[in-house]
């Protein structure tokens, strides 16, 4: 390991999939944590443009029966195999058997007031407002890590879009991006491998 304690926390974020219940860590503590993470995560301008919806216990079981019902019509109506759906709804049933879920979003609202005001740059701040959510969200998951918790990331946006909106009345500029997934490890992730690094890396003098 290194003596950077921060490589040494990124090293721990990993993509847990088996989660589950099995923690004397309060709800309370992992969602200031989550809140922290993406409150100290750097955004455009400082435009804070991230959300995050934290959910747990009857509501975390709500979402994810909304992205089964939603995810099974979408899967109807496109003609995917029944055995295809089985295989799906495993994988959400993994999911709903963690702690909690947080739901990753951005304000579009503001996104487009810096457009507005700075012209010069409005391709790239739809762009800029991606990168926050990735930074904020990937800080959360360490952050999580940290407290010896499991997470993976999740993608069933914007399938589901529409009625998380509508479930939890929430602002139409608030566009979901993500779904980080938290629990116990139940089962630790396998080794990690990583290609070479003369292909990904240049170091110039």
């Amino acid at each position: 390991m290194s003596e950077n304690t921060f490589l040494n926390s990124l090293a721990k974020r990993r993509s847990v999939y088996a989660i589950g219940r099995n923690t004397d860590v309060s709800e309370e503590v992992m969602a200031e944590t989550i809140q922290q993470a993406v409150k100290l995560s750097p955004s455009a301008f400082n435009s804070q443009t991230s959300r995050a919806l934290i959910l747990f216990g009857d509501a975390n079981q709500k979402l994810w029966a909304i992205v089964k019902a939603e995810l099974k019509a979408e899967m109807d109506r496109q003609g995917v195999p029944e055995e295809a759906w089985n295989n799906t709804e495993a994988k959400l049933n993994s999911f709903a058997a963690g702690v909690g879920t947080a739901l990753m979003f951005e304000d579009v609202d503001i996104v487009k007031n810096l457009q507005n005001q700075f012209p010069l740059y409005a391709d790239n701040f739809p762009i800029w407002s991606e990168q926050s959510t990735g930074i904020a969200t990937v800080n959360a998951w360490v952050a999580l890590s940290e407290l010896g918790l499991g997470a993976n990331l999740q993608h069933y946006n914007p399938v589901i879009d529409e009625a998380v909106a509508k479930e939890w009345n929430l602002p139409s500029q608030w566009k979901l991006r993500g779904q980080l997934v938290f629990g116990s490890v139940e089962t630790p992730a396998g080794e990690k491998e990583f290609m070479n690094d003369a292909d990904r890396f240049k170091v110039v003098k």
